[in-house]
């Protein structure tokens, strides 16, 4: 993230107001010139020198009538002043710089209508398939997000460096593929969605359920995820897929308030004080998993997930859930799209509804298919089953290969202590 004069930063005040703005305006403002000059990656470097301005001048001057709209006229002079540089090797810079000289920018008087579709652009073109999964994430992070790279590193527990230069590759190899800055044509944009939501799923996935480190759930990144489904609910109202999506966001994460004690520590679903759950986030779920029933024909991959996790939010306790509809639910999200997690899931659903001798020969088939090798869920579910049962010399050692394969340092310490109890 580019930084101003660090005597010029000295309103603590100021500079928060920046950083406010530029985490709300960010993307209208990359939007609206990647529209303008259309050049993806040099709008993203026109707003970041925006941004650097404003960290020199809010705090000194205040901070502006219209926050966006004046990040965007620095965003076109800079980019007017570059095409200008340019205008004596390349007669088409002359031109661009002539056709942004006209006139000056007020983002309060520009069409809604095109500052959503600028949105929506940007998200597509973040997620392009011609990217990594790995860089449609930074990239969705920096330039829809807001956030920095220091944010996307913390979040996901990498150096800066490597956040810095997935994202430089990733503008190269869009500028390279060519990908137009634009809203995907309708024939193709079902299969594009797919990448959008499934990079916003990734976002939340890892701050809900951190993958390492010394912290359960990631708020910050979580919420962003949340933020991010909830501008796409928006924008494409009649995709029931996204209101899955923002559906099994919301609901999610209204079980965060009881899924920590207060050291932080895990508190697993049968002990979660449910009164703490937040209600107005399961509110807000299931209006959208309604509007995700009412626009589409069936529910779909997130639709399913987010009606999971709707029956756990109406039930009492985990004893009164209704663990069939659960199994069920599970099983149609096998055949629409297969998966060891799934599975296991299921399993899981099963050894609630039938017992654990019932779910124990899915969790050995899974074992014996190799598919979660190197993951730490397969044997916690097993050592759990198998505990239930009685088996305690063998669920000890499952539990075992499931603390050495646990990356998270909470999650962990509750499979030590479920293998200490044994």
């Amino acid at each position: 993230m580019a930084r101003g004069d660090g005597a010029a930063l000295s309103d603590p005040t100021g500079r928060a107001a920046v950083a406010a703005v530029w985490r709300i305006e960010s993307a209208k403002v990359v939007g609206a010139l990647a529209r303008y000059t259309g050049d993806f990656a040099l709008a993203e470097d026109l707003a970041q020198e925006a941004f650097a301005e404003a960290l020199v001048t809010w705090p000194r001057d205040g901070v502006p009538r219209n926050p966006g709209g004046w990040l965007l006229t620095v965003g076109r002079r800079r980019a007017i002043d570059a095409f200008r540089r340019r205008a004596a090797a390349d007669e088409r810079y002359a031109a661009l710089a002539r056709d942004l000289g006209e006139g000056v920018v007020d983002a309060g008087e520009t069409d809604p209508d095109q500052i959503d579709d600028d949105v929506l652009a940007l998200m597509f073109v973040s997620c392009h398939p011609v990217l990594s999964p790995e860089a449609r994430v930074a990239l969705t992070l920096r330039v829809v997000g807001g956030l920095t790279s220091d944010e996307i590193a913390r979040a996901f527990l990498v150096p800066t460096a490597t956040v810095q230069a997935r994202i430089t590759r990733a503008k190269k190899a869009l500028g390279a593929a060519g990908v137009p800055f634009e809203v995907p044509p309708p024939e193709e944009r079902s299969p594009r969605l797919g990448s959008v939501l499934s990079v916003v799923y990734v976002i939340f996935t890892e701050g809900s359920s951190a993958s390492s480190g010394d912290r359960l759930i990631r708020f910050d990144l979580a919420g962003e995820a949340q933020r991010l489904a909830r501008v796409l609910a928006r924008l494409m109202p009649g995709e029931p897929e996204v209101h899955g999506l923002l559906a099994l966001l919301e609901l999610t994460a209204a079980r965060f308030p009881a899924r920590t004690a207060p050291d932080g520590s895990p508190v697993l679903l049968e002990h979660q004080d449910r009164r703490r759950w937040d209600r107005s986030a399961i509110v807000r779920g299931r209006a959208a998993l309604a509007r995700a029933e009412k626009v589409g024909r069936g529910l779909g991959y997130y639709g399913l997930q987010a009606a999971i996790a709707e029956c756990h939010a109406v039930a009492p306790s985990v004893e009164e859930t209704d663990w069939g509809r659960v199994v069920m639910l599970y099983s149609a999200l096998g055949r629409l799209a297969p998966s060891p997690v799934v599975d296991l899931n299921r399993a899981v659903a099963v050894s609630m509804a039938q017992g654990p001798a019932a779910a124990l020969p899915i969790v050995d088939e899974l074992a014996g298919s190799g598919a979660l090798a190197g993951s730490h869920l397969l044997p916690t579910v097993r050592g759990e089953l198998l505990t239930r049962l009685g088996r305690v010399e063998e669920a000890r050692v499952e539990l075992g290969r499931a603390v050495e394969l646990c990356g998270n340092e909470r999650e962990r310490t509750v499979l030590q202590r479920k293998l200490d109890d044994l």
